[in-house]
């Protein structure tokens, strides 16, 4: 009798934690540029801007948008969390050009029949403007919300502070983003400057 005793358990996998990707900001710039549809740069914008999930770019409602208070209200995130972001000048300036000529009814961003956009629309815009831009980075939607954890960290702002804007629970989450800026050290000087 040939038994196969399953001893996985012992000899756990390791899980690796890899450095999550992120556009540099001339690439976010030549992504914004490339992009000539309003609907589409208003997308793209919207997600770097607020460091949204897909899922929240998809469920934001017009309600939530509050220009009067320079804020954008996500509601029930991952984990059923609520959290506000602020609403810059710039996307503001876009999302009204949007509004104007697209007319959305209740989800900021809607589809041609109305009804939610859909995650495959999102991912092909993001794509197809990585190509025309020229943009050598590999990444997705949610590259683009490292992008904007990095950049504000690269910025000055407190991890606590990009902790509460991106949702996360748990500090440790937000820490991720602090290796890359350690790698992105290029003002750091070597140990043979002080001789």
């Amino acid at each position: 009798m040939n038994k196969r005793i399953n001893l996985d358990y012992l000899y756990p996998k390791r899980s690796f934690s890899k450095l999550p990707k992120f556009f540099s900001q001339d690439e976010i710039r030549k992504i914004f540029n490339a992009t000539e549809n309003l609907k589409h740069k208003a997308i793209l914008m919207t997600i770097y801007s607020c460091g949204l999930r897909l899922s929240e770019l998809l469920n934001l409602k017009i309600i939530d948008v509050r220009s009067s208070d320079n804020m954008i209200r996500i509601n029930q995130s991952k984990g059923n969390k609520d959290r506000v972001v602020s609403l810059s000048d710039k996307l503001l300036m876009v999302l009204r050009d949007y509004y104007k000529q697209y007319k959305p009814t209740i989800y900021l961003f809607e589809g041609e029949r109305g009804g939610q956009y859909s995650e495959r629309s999102v991912q092909l815009i993001l794509k197809k403007a990585i190509t025309k831009a020229r943009v050598k980075t590999v990444g997705s939607v949610h590259t683009r919300r490292h992008s904007y954890a990095t950049h504000l960290i690269q910025a000055g702002v407190d991890i606590r502070v990009v902790q509460e804007l991106l949702g996360h629970n748990n500090i440790n989450t937000t820490m991720i983003y602090t290796h890359i800026t350690d790698v992105d050290k290029k003002q750091t000087p070597s140990p043979i400057d002080f001789l």
